[in-house]
């Protein structure tokens, strides 16, 4: 069995999904002593700029649960201003201060799907229910005594990796960092576009470089509008083109996709195993990008990936600019079979001076990561560093 902590049954009554193929469990009951809120900032190394706008440092928001004598911790991802999408780190804070974090520590939580259907009573805030969800899922994995990825199901002992790279102020700069991680060994390169910035960007990396795996990200920057101007993208041999239409957009990706060779990639659009599904009905893309936050956890993601492993759907990890321990919960999420693409799952000294964890993850000559089979997320979290950089912290337990 796959899924050790997630009940069939209850999963199909949050998602209104059956697969006789699963087995009904229950694991151990875990009463949830304390939830940590907490705040942290990281600068990045250097600004990172998509079509949303540019970033020069990282508000990342922590969740820890309690039970036992052990921690389990969790990394919100939503961002300090709603761009990528409605949340933003304020609402996720408020909604799991007042909301999540009670109905969690209640009563004992009999499982995954047990503690999916209890939040499933508040309508979205994907973000702010993932990082409740990867922190149980830690702490559930180290209660077991297993490592994150097995706990899952995950069967790789390394994944293969890409690097996002955002938009630059001149083509130089993005050539020379093209060069450089392409040498340091990742697998696939990605490049942010936005109208203005794209064909010639892309065209002189692929004049560069004619055999490496490439695609693009355009975070919604088009529309059906720009069809022309998109099919021209089909002339470079991409790997994908990644949500080039509105955020929440289905019908017009499935136009785009019948008039494109290129294989659209859809993010911002899945956000629940439903959402996958229509997708694929619809034709409104041949890949789709995992991302845990996106689809509020581990929940739903593990449906998405069985869904599309079914089917026979390439689907690989996005990242968030995620600290090491949101990393680490990549990680384990990429060792699963269906991720047969290289994922954002890039080294720790890509964003960051120092991580939040020890070791700090590492990148190979060949362009993979190695998938810890420590307890839990199988790295160490460095607590006292996490405390040095914390600009808030709130704990909340049945007292609260």
């Amino acid at each position: 069995m796959k899924f050790d902590v997630l009940s069939y049954a209850a999963m199909a009554e949050v998602v209104n999904i059956a697969d006789a193929s699963l087995v009904p469990f229950v694991s151990q009951p875990v009463t949830i002593e304390k939830v940590g809120l907490r705040m942290v900032r990281l600068p990045l190394h250097e600004a990172f700029e998509t079509s949303f706008g540019s970033i020069d440092s990282r508000l990342i928001f922590l969740v820890s649960v309690e039970a036992n004598g052990l921690t389990g911790w969790g990394e919100c991802v939503a961002q300090e201003e709603p761009r990528y999408s409605y949340e933003c780190i304020g609402t996720a804070y408020q909604v799991t201060k007042n909301f999540l974090a009670p109905v969690v520590i209640k009563t004992p939580i009999q499982g995954l799907s047990d503690l999916a259907r209890r939040m499933s009573q508040f309508k979205g805030h994907n973000m702010a229910k993932a990082g409740i969800e990867l922190a149980y899922m830690d702490l559930a994995a180290r209660i077991q005594n297993k490592s994150l990825s097995e706990l899952i199901g995950g069967e790789r002992k390394r994944v293969p990796v890409g690097v996002s790279l955002g938009i630059q102020p001149k083509l130089s700069d993005l050539l020379q960092r093209v060069e450089k991680y392409l040498s340091l060994g990742y697998q696939r390169i990605k490049l942010k576009i936005m109208p203005g910035w794209d064909l010639d960007v892309v065209s002189e990396v692929r004049r560069r470089h004619p055999d490496i795996l490439l695609s693009v990200d355009a975070n919604s920057a088009y529309s059906l509008d720009d069809l022309d101007h998109l099919k021209a993208l089909d002339d470079f041999g991409l790997l994908m083109i990644e949500q080039p239409l509105d955020h929440d957009d289905l019908l017009d990706h499935a136009k785009l996709q019948s008039s494109m060779k290129t294989s659209i990639c859809l993010d911002e659009s899945i956000t629940s195993i439903r959402r996958a599904r229509h997708a694929l009905e619809l034709g409104s893309c041949r890949i789709i990008n995992i991302k845990i936050g996106r689809v509020g956890g581990y929940s739903q993601v593990l449906q998405i990936h069985d869904l599309c492993y079914k089917h026979h759907v390439p689907v690989w990890c996005g990242g968030m600019l995620e600290s090491g321990i949101g990393r680490a919960h990549n990680i384990a999420l990429a060792s699963l079979p269906g991720f047969t693409l290289p994922g954002d799952i890039s080294a720790s000294s890509r964003y960051f001076a120092r991580d939040l964890i020890k070791p700090a993850v590492e990148v190979s000559q060949d362009g993979t990561v190695a998938v810890p089979i420590g307890q839990g997320l199988g790295f160490e979290v460095d607590v006292p560093f996490i405390e040095s950089c914390t600009e808030a912290v709130e704990y909340l337990d049945r007292t609260n």
